[in-house]
């Protein structure tokens, strides 16, 4: 049985953390290759556990990224953790990239879940457009030296807006709601030492080989959505597409109108449908997958 993973266990056991977790390797490209053959093929719990445990590092860095948000470090690592174990658990070492790069998109996934759940009370990212506003305004501030202050200037508040294509109105309610006091990127990890917090904060510059590992990722998945699609009927097809592929879902009284059902149905047929197009993209996924063992074999 592998051994257990460190955990935090209060904010005060974080410098504690990053200690433990910087005992563990780094791997090389080939050694990370046949950890993942192993687990991907075999199932070797092993050979996960080292795979998860050289990339810790990694989730504290890309974390503590993400300290403005005022949420525990602890539990920013932790939720990344869980980002990393599903990129393991999901990772493909024949399509050539390495794990750090397809990991990335993973615990930053879980992160942003993490901050916009605890943050739902001001229902905080409703729309993929607000989710961009709320995770590159303060990045956007610093670059118009805007951070220490209050209110937005009504230039300042343009500029996002257009930047980020979001109202301007969106702009100044985000940032109201995200003021607050700031913290010096200078502050000690903790009273033991173990570097400062500036130290452990991400690069949020994507570099190239990430961007096409997410625009791969991207295609792949549209892919199996155009190859899932005509398994439903014409109606399940367009609340599929009204309610879940659409920046501004339709709303349910709007589709209950159109085909004279209570919204209620128009619910249900879209949980039948979502559900009937997961099957269908996971089969469409798994037909892939054998096309391209027996093109390797």
């Amino acid at each position: 049985m592998p051994a257990a993973l460190p955990t935090i266990t209060s904010e005060r056991g974080v410098s504690r953390y990053l200690h433990e977790i910087r005992q563990f390797p780094m791997l090389e490209a080939e050694q990370e290759f046949m950890l993942a053959k192993r687990w991907k093929e075999h199932g070797d719990a092993d050979a996960a556990h080292a795979l998860v445990t050289s990339h810790l590092r990694l989730v504290a860095k890309i974390a503590m990224g993400y300290r403005g948000y005022g949420l525990p470090v602890g539990e920013l690592i932790s939720e990344g953790n869980v980002g990393l174990m599903q990129a393991v658990k999901r990772f493909e070492p024949d399509r050539g990239f390495r794990l750090a790069t397809y990991a990335m998109w993973w615990i930053r996934a879980s992160i942003h879940e993490y901050i916009l759940h605890s943050w739902s009370l001001v229902k905080i990212g409703t729309t993929a457009a607000q989710k961009k506003l709320f995770f590159n305004l303060r990045k956007i501030k610093g670059q118009l030296k805007a951070i220490d202050e209050g209110d937005l200037s009504p230039e300042q508040v343009e500029h996002i807006a257009e930047a980020l294509n979001v109202s301007e109105d969106d702009v100044i309610s985000m940032n109201r709601r995200m003021t607050g006091p700031d913290q010096s990127l200078n502050t000690p990890v903790s009273e033991e030492g173990g570097g400062e917090w500036q130290d452990w904060l991400e690069d949020t510059q994507d570099n190239q080989e990430s961007m096409s590992l997410e625009n791969n990722e991207l295609a792949y998945r549209r892919s199996l959505l155009l190859e899932a699609l005509p398994h439903l009927n014409d109606r399940e097809r367009h609340i599929i597409e009204e309610r879940r592929l659409k920046e501004e879902p339709t709303t349910l009284e709007s589709l209950s109108e159109v085909y004279g059902i209570s919204r209620e149905r128009v619910r249900q047929i879209e949980v039948r449908a979502f559900e009937k197009l997961q099957k269908a993209m996971h089969n469409a996924g798994q037909q892939k997958k054998g096309s391209s063992s027996s093109k390797i074999a």
